[in-house]
């Protein structure tokens, strides 16, 4: 099977923007961006990153600022911030360890993100585990793996680790990754042109549409924010976010949030965040300024406050005023 499915990747693997080297600093940055966030998404924010960062002492030199601000549109924002805590170390250190028990210690650096750079970029011997891995290799092997679960992902990572045994683990790791992100599709999969096929368990057994088994939904939480927008001489008041879920230890404007039972009956506009539903409803600025309030100039506030949940209720208000 490793046979069939390297051939394929030779003929027909894309061309992307991070594959044009091995360079550990611009695989990082793109093994980091398309977690949640699809490919095609992808590529644009990864161009402009890397133009205005284009190396690992380059981001590392950035204030965090500048950072947060070019991440602005692909949300998690967590990542942006461990990006730069990671290359201001890796920097100090003097760049990117060849070994993923090394890069575990470094800031953002998950299993998958460790062993990526340290396949990718180094060819270690070790298999990476994605949601597109995950999905090839339960059909393939005819697994119902509960892949959520921490001691199931061990076996499935130890399964990845058997794929890349013997062979590059740079080609391999790719291979089955593009296999799940262009053939192996979570719904209509292209089995008529999968190089794996003759050997697939599930496409024998007819259970593709049935692997891998499907995660338990997270219970959605209802939440109503009453954000309070004050805005003088062309800046904008800015508090620390310690109390509501979403968007926790970020910059936020100030305000108060509770959890409903209930959506409520009238709101300004709604936004969603991972399971959190949130309905808005704009508050006037009755509020003390705490110590440790930022004032920021408006037209900077994307520095701070990229999340579009913010910038709707600041468009809203400024457009009042």
């Amino acid at each position: 099977m490793q046979n069939a499915l390297l051939t394929w990747y030779a003929q027909n693997h894309r061309a992307l923007p991070w594959r044009e080297n091995r360079d550990p600093y611009r695989i990082w940055i793109s093994e980091t961006m398309l977690q949640q966030t699809t490919t095609t998404a992808v590529i644009p924010f990864f161009l402009r990153f890397v133009e205005r960062f284009p190396t690992l002492n380059s981001l590392a030199a950035a204030p965090l600022a500048q950072v947060v601000e070019s991440w602005a549109g692909l949300g998690y924002y967590s990542r942006a911030r461990n990006l730069h805590k990671a290359a201001i170390a890796l920097a100090a250190g003097g760049g990117f360890p060849q070994c993923h028990a090394e890069l575990l210690e470094y800031p953002g650096f998950g299993p998958y993100t460790a062993r990526s750079v340290a396949s990718l970029a180094f060819d270690a011997p070790v298999g990476v585990v994605d949601g597109n891995v995950i999905r090839v290799l339960a059909r393939v092997e005819g697994q119902d793996w509960q892949w959520w679960q921490g001691k199931t992902r061990a076996r499935i990572q130890e399964r990845a680790d058997a794929w890349v045994h013997e062979v590059s683990s740079y080609t391999m790791n790719q291979a089955l990754m593009e296999l799940g992100r262009t053939i192996c599709l979570p719904k209509a999969p292209v089995c008529g042109l999968c190089p794996l096929r003759a050997q697939c368990v599930s496409w024998h057994e007819e259970k593709i549409a049935l692997r891998p088994r499907p995660k338990p939904r997270r219970q959605r939480e209802i939440w109503l924010w009453e954000p309070q927008i004050l805005i003088q001489r062309q800046k904008i008041l800015l508090r620390k976010n310690l109390k509501v879920p979403f968007l926790r230890g970020q910059w936020l404007v100030p305000g108060k949030a509770r959890r409903l039972k209930v959506k409520p009956a009238t709101f300004d506009y709604r936004h969603s965040i991972t399971h959190h539903d949130i309905f808005v409803t704009l508050k006037a600025p009755v509020l003390k300024i705490e110590e440790h309030d930022k004032w920021v100039r408006l037209q900077e506030i994307r520095q701070y406050i990229p999340a579009s949940l913010v910038q709707k209720a600041v468009d809203r208000a400024v457009a009042t005023r």
